[in-house]
């Protein structure tokens, strides 16, 4: 009986070796490389040992396979040989039994080898291993590097036996990167899901990694939807232009719109305000920064740095002006949704504080009746398609030009921009709040 406690006691120490040998594997494997890495650059011997063998598997992964395959050996030696012996021997002893007393002890020493393996020598490591395995795979990284040194020459032929194999079947194995946009992404939801990040900082994480393949042209203002600036416009036009239209930034043309011969901005305009000096756009406006549509905002990003400016014209491949970007429209990209192009393009009417309407020139006639109070469309201008910039044109009836006007049924209508021959911008009021007439 003591010589079977013995044994018993040896096979049990036998299944322990094999659940390190099988938790170390599952912790080598499973340890994040970034983290080793970053313990190693901070003096951590161990973890450069982990991360040493995490890149060498054709050294690691044989050495353990070897531990793994010589441990079962033993096991089976130990258990087939002597334990199942000493089991038969005793159920030998009760007549009932004898006759099977042989194939039972087998039996027995099977089932119970099947699973003390499976619980001590497979289960319990490795569900440890996947609870720490940066810190198994540092603490069991020089027992495992001092193994793989002394079965050197069993673990070169096993690794150039796999390699042959391999090259055998035809598959060539490449090196994975060690982390990838999509691990990025899986590990940051993983921490939203456990309260680690915020809900939005994973949709922030995701726009940022698209920048090197999203398109100057996906977040740009389209030229639409842009006020341009003549050069030549006396301070009265320029500033009811950037008044009605709300926004910052401003290109300035010189005779045609395709000239763009600078950018100003409002706070330039309002300085010089402040200082009581007169507006003239030639010595505020700043040289444009130009940059291609299919660009992406990775390099747009590079170029807002190299030159230290924050806005930039686009233009397409026959370089006309297809829009305007600025960092704004970045940050915009990286903390919410933006439109799509489509949207960005839909022409709109936009209620201003003082309860005027900042209309597109292509925005529907039918739609802005309801924005008028249901005041009646005037006859000939109710067909479905019929435009804003249509009803202007017919109501003056000739060519449009900036700052034209017209009274109908106690709006004031006022061409606030030109786009070429087209009205690109219409501001609508009631007559009584209307900006006064400017002399032709």
């Amino acid at each position: 009986m003591t010589s079977l406690l013995l044994e018993s006691v040896v096979i049990l120490l036998l299944f322990v070796a094999n659940g390190v040998f099988a938790m170390t594997e599952l912790a080598v494997i499973s340890a994040r490389r970034a983290r080793l890495k970053q313990l190693a650059e901070a003096g951590d011997r161990r973890a450069r040992v982990a991360l040493d063998l995490a890149e060498a598997p054709n050294r690691f992964l044989p050495t353990v396979q070897v531990g793994i395959t010589l441990i079962g050996l033993l096991a089976g030696a130990f258990g087939g040989a002597t334990v199942a012996r000493q089991i038969a021997l005793a159920l030998a002893a009760f007549a009932p039994l004898a006759p099977y007393a042989e194939a039972a002890g087998v039996g027995v020493v099977v089932v119970a080898l099947t699973y003390f393996s499976l619980v001590i020598g497979e289960l319990v490591p490795k569900r440890l291993a996947l609870a720490n395995p940066e810190g198994i795979a540092r603490r069991m990284a020089r027992p495992m590097d001092w193994l793989s040194h002394l079965a050197r020459p069993a673990v070169k032929l096993l690794g150039a036996s796999t390699d042959l194999a391999l090259k055998l079947l035809g598959v060539k194995l490449k090196p994975a990167p060690t982390v990838s946009d999509d691990e990025v992404k899986l590990l940051l939801r993983e921490g939203m899901e456990a309260g680690v990040f915020h809900a939005a900082e994973p949709q922030m994480v995701a726009s940022v990694l698209a920048f090197d393949q999203r398109p100057v042209q996906d977040i740009m203002t389209p030229r639409e939807k842009i006020i341009f600036l003549n050069r030549t416009d006396p301070h009265e036009a320029v500033w009811h232009k950037i008044v009605v239209s709300g926004h910052s930034n401003f290109p300035v043309y010189d005779g045609a719109r395709d000239r763009v011969v600078g950018v100003v901005s409002v706070k330039a305009i309002y300085a010089n305000l402040a200082a009581q000096v007169g507006v003239r756009l030639a010595d505020l406006m700043t040289r444009p920064l130009t940059v291609p549509a299919t660009q992406t905002v990775m390099n747009l990003l590079d170029r807002f740095k190299q030159t230290g400016q924050h806005i930039a014209l686009v233009v397409g491949e026959n370089g006309a002006v297809v829009g305007l970007v600025t960092l704004v429209d970045v940050l915009e990209a990286i903390v919410g949704e933006i439109p799509s192009l489509e949207d960005r393009l839909r022409p709109e009417a936009r209620r201003r504080p003082d309860g005027s309407l900042l209309v597109d020139g292509r925005f529907l006639l039918a739609k802005l009746e309801p924005l008028l109070g249901g005041v009646p469309l005037p006859a000939g201008a109710q067909t479905e398609h019929a435009t804003v910039a249509e009803f202007v044109a017919g109501q003056l009836g000739r060519a449009a030009k900036e700052g034209d006007t017209f009274d109908w049924q106690g709006f004031r209508f006022e061409v606030i921009d030109m786009d070429r021959q087209r009205i690109d911008k219409v501001l609508i009021c009631p007559v009584e709040l209307a900006w006064p007439r400017r002399a032709p």
